[in-house]
């Protein structure tokens, strides 16, 4: 196949999907991985698709599903982020799941941080690639529409192959007899594979979600290390936590 054949099925397996896989096209098209990227940075240059580590995805995805407008809490998930990025260390693995409020840590990473940034969440990794020191690398399968994060047991394979220095995970409902629990099945296999790779796992939670309970379970409150909120550490409504040993900030 001659590139501009390669290039244009590219395009169309892109607008098709929104995204696509490097190691799926090599298959597909039956050509080296090199000449796959090589593919990809001159449609990245071309301004035709968006080169992310693993593969690329569409402007049109971009532009329609991941408004800057509107977040639900902003000032509180700010806060939240705030207090996060200081456990980010230059040289780290870090591995963060979906939400609004890691969109928020991913808004606020300072530019001089050098660090690798592993991440199924389209926002996110959309985020991510505008830093001008960070390695991205997208995870992927097929992505949940709801959550806009890719899913399925390619993205959890890819998960186990890393050991993350931190984790961050964000969160739907917390409570003390449950844990951190969800209602997507499939988010939740890929927040437990997270959970796995990483040797600190850091649950983001605005205040109102505490005291929640969702029907799927993602873990117990002992196999997290930190649990950040807006609120103060001397805020009642995490004296229980606290007084269960679960570390906040």
């Amino acid at each position: 196949m001659l590139k501009k054949e390669r290039q244009a099925y590219i395009l169309h397996q892109v607008n098709l999907h929104n995204k696509v896989l490097s190691s799926s096209l090599c298959t597909e098209i039956n050509v080296s991985e090199d000449t796959i990227r090589r593919d990809l940075q001159e449609l990245s240059e071309e301004g035709k698709v968006i080169k992310v580590h693993g593969g690329a995805l569409s402007h049109s995805f971009n532009q329609v599903y991941f408004s800057t407008n509107g977040v639900y809490s902003q000032n509180q998930k700010k806060t939240i982020a705030l207090k996060a990025i200081g456990l980010i260390n230059n040289g780290m693995f870090v591995l963060t799941s979906g939400g609004t409020t890691i969109i928020e840590l991913a808004r606020s990473l300072p530019p001089q941080l050098k660090a690798t940034f592993i991440s199924g969440s389209i926002p996110a990794i959309l985020e991510y690639m505008h830093h001008p020191n960070i390695e991205v690398i997208l995870i992927g399968d097929k992505i949940s529409k709801n959550s806009k994060i890719t899913v399925g047991s390619e993205a959890i394979a890819k998960i186990r192959q890393v050991k993350a220095d931190i984790c961050f995970l964000g969160t739907n409902a917390i409570d003390l007899m449950h844990g951190i629990t969800d209602n997507d099945w499939e988010v939740v296999q890929l927040k437990k594979a997270m959970i796995e790779s990483s040797k600190k796992v850091v649950c983001l939670s605005i205040a109102e979600k505490i005291n929640s309970v969702q029907p799927i379970k993602v873990c117990g409150l002992d196999e997290i290390d930190l649990l950040i909120t807006e609120l103060p550490v001397t805020d009642p409504v995490l004296k229980p936590y606290l007084d269960a040993g679960v570390k906040v900030a």
